[in-house]
């Protein structure tokens, strides 16, 4: 199993002048991917809860603070060499397919083939008001964002008219390194979700969930895949892990064993809400990486 670890992004690990040298000391130390979160903004009265939060307490308070994912993302790739670039995940519809696609393709040159695009579709209406898109149709947002990606990244000429989107016919001269382009993974945790990743991604950007629900979703993926004429066994697994404060190394790497017991392809732990600095995260992560690596 793949181990990763966050790139230092949001509350006090959001030190632009950490990025580069930590990328560059974690992948030393041997992890095999880094990861970015997406985050806009965090509101005042917001119009929902993070999930397991309460009113008053409604998202985790680091959040105020948060680095844009693709510009943390570009750095790491400068200070590496190695390691895989991943998103978990980036909110598709906040973002303009055309201009995604060619921040992607840039991303996916910088870092030489590294890139993995992890595309959700958030939980927080205010978030969709401050950008413009519609909450109420994301789901199409990113279905018809994914027909962009694909049709950019795999002809040489490509235009678009869609229900949200029109593209003029345009020739493609920026190519991404990886042929057909990134591998595209899909997050999150409805029966929707989940077939959709089935249909039309590589594989699902979870989470560390409850025993058996995990395995419930999965299913409900490769059954998709299956009845949409694709393998179901080349589908791939990345599952995130968020300790909480306090977490010891041998709490997270149990997780994190647990994790590989059923059989995901890689996982990656998010420190920034344990510790409260990057350096401090990066010494928490290599003990994990010690004891899962044995």
């Amino acid at each position: 199993m793949e181990i990763g670890i966050a790139l230092p992004q949001y509350g006090t690990h959001a030190r632009a002048d950490r990025i580069a040298g930590f990328a560059r000391d974690a992948e030393e130390a041997g992890f095999d991917s880094f990861w970015v979160g997406d985050r806009v903004l965090t509101p005042v009265a917001p119009s929902d809860l993070y999930p397991g939060h309460t009113p008053e307490n409604p998202y985790p308070h680091q959040y105020k603070t948060f680095l844009d994912p693709l510009t943390v993302l570009t750095v790491a790739a400068g200070a590496t060499s190695r390691a895989r670039l991943g998103m978990s995940t980036l909110n598709g519809p906040w973002y303009p397919p055309a201009l995604l696609a060619r921040s992607l393709t840039s991303l996916d040159q910088v870092s030489g083939g590294r890139l993995d695009v992890g595309l959700g579709i958030g939980w927080l209406r205010d978030e969709y008001t401050a950008v413009g898109a519609d909450f109420r149709k994301r789901g199409a947002l990113l279905d018809e964002l994914l027909d962009v990606l694909h049709g950019i990244w795999t002809q040489e000429e490509f235009g678009h008219r869609g229900p949200h989107w029109t593209i003029p016919a345009a020739h493609v001269g920026l190519r991404p390194v990886q042929p057909a382009g990134p591998p595209v993974y899909l997050g999150g945790f409805s029966p929707v979700a989940l077939r959709r990743v089935g249909r039309r991604a590589t594989g699902w950007v979870g989470a560390v969930l409850p025993p058996g629900a995990a395995e419930g979703l999965w299913d409900v993926a490769r059954r998709a895949a299956e009845e949409a004429g694709r393998d179901p066994e080349a589908l791939r697994r990345r599952i995130r892990c968020n300790p909480g404060p306090g977490a010891t190394a041998d709490a997270i790497a149990a997780l994190l064993e647990g994790v590989r017991a059923t059989g995901a392809d890689g996982c990656f732990v998010d420190l920034q809400q344990s510790v409260d600095s990057p350096d401090e995260a990066l010494e928490l992560g290599v003990k994990v990486l010690g004891l899962l690596r044995g």
